[in-house]
């Protein structure tokens, strides 16, 4: 006789949203905010954008100098802005997941614990019982190589939880053969992705990683009008222009079926 096994059904939220920018108590109040609204909703598990903490460095607008007073004063702000993972709003992160009973995958701008100077792209996996998993991005895109450090590739691993095993990769690793394969290995069934990626082929992507994993992907890109931007940024923006259009999407692994999303503006 076979017993087929009933596997639990788990609610996700693709939390789409904008940072308050460089403003990073700001930016916990509202991820804080998010995480409350999405738990109401009955999500087991919130996965925000890539370096929601709180900027991500597009190359839309980051032709800062190289030096002088301009580029010393974004990365004044832009260090400030990044956060600790021993630091104060991690913990106020992990607060939340424990009163709403939640997990969550959030991308930040990290300072470096042991030795202040580098700044890497990095993926936090929060949950009730605190930090879960850290992951910094292997190899900074273009530009980011002007404001983030290179990942060491120690930590491409899934995290077992309550509601699933969980892993997955920041924006372009996800285009990384070998970095898939590393994370496979330990059989993910959410695969989670921050980007900062609104493209058509983004998504196709998605669905790709969706069949080759066998997990359930969540992915999340930014969504960043020009007129989110502080009246002091320290570099030329146009208020009226989308910097990132955003898609938020969740793909089944059968077929890769689209089960929620695209989100677009």
């Amino acid at each position: 006789m076979s017993v087929q096994q009933e596997l639990p059904v788990v609610r996700v939220a693709a939390v789409q949203a904008t940072p308050v920018i460089l403003d990073l108590d700001a930016s916990v109040a509202k991820a804080v905010g998010l995480v409350a609204e999405a738990a109401a909703q009955g999500a087991q598990l919130a996965v925000f954008p890539e370096t929601f903490l709180s900027l991500y460095p597009s190359y839309a607008w980051a032709n800062l100098p190289a030096s002088g007073s301009q580029g010393d004063e974004f990365w004044e702000r832009f260090w400030g802005s990044s956060v600790a993972v021993d630091g104060p709003e991690v913990a106020t992160l992990v607060e939340a997941c424990r009163e709403h009973d939640v997990h969550v995958a959030i991308g930040v701008n990290e300072r470096e614990d042991d030795r202040p100077g580098s700044v890497y792209n990095s993926l936090l996996l929060l949950g009730p019982d605190g930090l879960l998993s850290r992951h910094r991005k292997l190899m900074p895109t273009h530009h980011e190589r002007l404001f983030h450090g290179v990942g060491a590739g120690d930590d491409l691993a899934v995290t077992p939880t309550p509601i699933g095993r969980l892993g997955g990769l920041i924006c372009w690793e996800n285009r990384m053969p070998l970095a898939r394969w590393a994370v496979y290995q330990g059989g993910p069934q959410i695969w989670v992705a921050p980007t900062a990626d609104d493209s058509d082929g983004w998504q196709a992507s998605m669905r790709h990683i969706a069949i080759e994993s066998g997990a359930f992907v969540v992915s999340v890109p930014q969504y960043i009008p020009g007129s989110a931007f502080p009246d002091d940024f320290p570099s030329q923006v146009d208020r009226e222009r989308i910097y990132g259009r955003g898609g938020a999407i969740v793909v089944e692994p059968t077929s890769g079926r689209v089960i929620a999303g695209p989100l677009y503006d």
